[in-house]
């Protein structure tokens, strides 16, 4: 794994980023059980590897600081490759939603191609829009094939997505994310972590 890419650990423990260290201790053991390497039903090394990662940050005040100014900058680059304006009437907004998700899950897979997915409450928290709206959204994304779901919860944009997303005036470069209009999405910070990852 790149050592530069950006790893969302409150994404891993599935807690809010406002969570308390007594719910992150609770969370990581629930989740600790359930992914321990001895757990003949549902133990997995990789899971219980990634979730104690997490935990080794987040339980430790210091290291928990510095992270949250890194999660931080991450969720405004991601937000940033988003449209400021959606279009007003009902089925524009429906499909202005559909390719925000499209658009912060490319972004995502672009950045972190082996190891992408998000979670449903961070989609949330970047799109601002609340998880009832969302769940359709992503109903329908995911029957087409366009994103799927991960092993970790989260969801990733497919092939098929991808595809989707460029189809729908969605193209990415080196220096700028460009809109079906071709007006460019302001995500100059963006570059930065599109070269780390190349």
């Amino acid at each position: 794994m790149d050592q530069n890419q950006f790893i969302d650990f409150y994404e891993d423990l599935q807690i809010s980023s406002n969570a308390d260290q007594e719910t992150i201790e609770r969370v990581y053991r629930h989740l600790a059980k359930r992914y321990h390497p001895d757990n003949s039903h549902t133990g997995s090394v990789e899971k219980f590897d990634i979730i104690t990662k997490a935990f080794k940050v987040l339980s430790d005040p210091e290291k928990r600081a510095a992270y949250d100014a890194r999660h931080s900058e991450n969720k405004k680059m991601i937000w940033k490759a988003l449209s400021d304006k959606a279009p007003s009437n009902g089925n524009g907004n429906d499909k202005y939603i559909r390719k925000a998700i499209l658009s912060v899950l490319y972004v995502d897979r672009r950045n972190n191609v082996s190891d992408s997915g998000i979670g449903i409450w961070h989609l949330e928290k970047l799109l601002n829009w609340p998880e009832k709206i969302l769940e359709f959204h992503i109903w329908y994304l995911k029957e087409k094939g366009w994103i799927e779901r991960t092993e970790t919860g989260g969801f990733t944009i497919t092939a098929n997505g991808v595809d989707a997303a460029e189809e729908d005036g969605l193209i990415l470069r080196k220096d700028r994310l460009l809109t079906q209009s071709t007006q460019p999405l302001e995500v100059h910070e963006t570059q930065s972590l599109i070269e780390k990852s190349a």
